[in-house]
């Protein structure tokens, strides 16, 4: 045996585990051998679980620069990096994001609250810097870029805190608000926040489960998409819900319906459907 196939061993029982978890299913396809290593970020990836519950301790010391740091590391367009985070400690800052986000328990509970920006400032300042008019910046294309940008930075470090053992949760009702919210960050002109993230030490008192998601057949497609393959794949995933609702003590709901809830009219929104006027008024071109 080479040096190179003995460190790739069979990790497939504990990936396979991972992957029902996720599925509520065994996988259907083959497993591949994996180091070591490499099995443990896939079990990293696969175990994320929205964690809404935390210890009353701070962060460890360089557990946030790390992961901005993973963050850093992620894809960025022509290497614009057009994205910052804020990150709010301040109870004060937090219950005001917090009374605009829907008074989110997780939010009062975390110990920081990261809140992601797609950040065209900078390119701005940079581009007139050198004498440019920076004139692209005025097109949805490059709000594009910063929203790509801080959410591919934002899944990295989500990766980075959970290998450290913390907990975190998505925030999307930084978006009610998000012109409000700009304002108490004191963010400039040309920046936008996007979503937010509580992050701390999870509370073991109160484990967080991981939410089954549709069936691999429902979002993958080979060569060209398939309409068909939607409604044919999400009809088992229904019991599956229905296992993790039971589980998590949440009213039963097919996905289907939740879906129909989410978007049925503005109002469901809950203040995100004015986001093009948001998007405006911080002084977004939008050409």
């Amino acid at each position: 045996m080479t040096a190179a196939e003995d460190i790739m061993l069979d990790h497939s029982p504990t990936l396979a585990a991972a992957l029902a978890e996720r599925h509520g299913s065994p996988p259907a396809f083959a497993l591949p051998a994996l180091s070591a290593e490499a099995a443990a970020v896939l079990e990293t990836i696969l175990g994320h679980r929205s964690q809404r519950a935390y210890l009353p301790v701070p962060l460890p010391e360089g557990a946030l620069e790390l992961a901005v740091a993973a963050a850093q590391s992620a894809a960025t367009s022509s290497n614009l990096q057009a994205w910052s985070v804020v990150a709010v400690r301040d109870p004060g800052i937090k219950a005001q994001i917090n009374a605009l986000s829907g008074e989110q328990a997780q939010i009062a509970a975390a110990p920081v609250l990261l809140v992601w920006l797609a950040d065209l400032s900078r390119l701005r300042a940079a581009a007139e810097g050198e004498g440019s008019a920076a004139e692209g910046l005025d097109y949805l294309e490059s709000l594009v870029i910063g929203i790509v940008d801080a959410t591919l930075a934002a899944q990295s470090a989500v990766i980075a805190l959970e290998a450290q053992g913390l907990g975190t949760c998505y925030i999307g009702g930084i978006r009610n608000a998000a012109d409000r919210v700009a304002a108490i960050l004191g963010l400039p002109a040309e920046v936008l926040p996007l979503f937010g993230l509580t992050l701390g030490v999870p509370d073991p008192a109160r484990p967080a489960r991981v939410k089954p998601r549709l069936p691999l057949a429902a979002v993958l497609h080979q060569d060209r998409y398939d309409p068909t393959r939607g409604a044919a794949s999400v009809a088992p995933y229904a019991e599956v819900l229905h296992g993790f609702q039971s589980a998590e003590g949440l009213p039963r709901a097919d996905w289907h319906r939740i879906v129909a809830q989410r978007v049925a009219t503005p109002a469901a929104l809950k203040g995100r459907e004015n986001l093009t006027r948001y998007l405006r008024s911080l002084g977004f071109g939008l050409k």
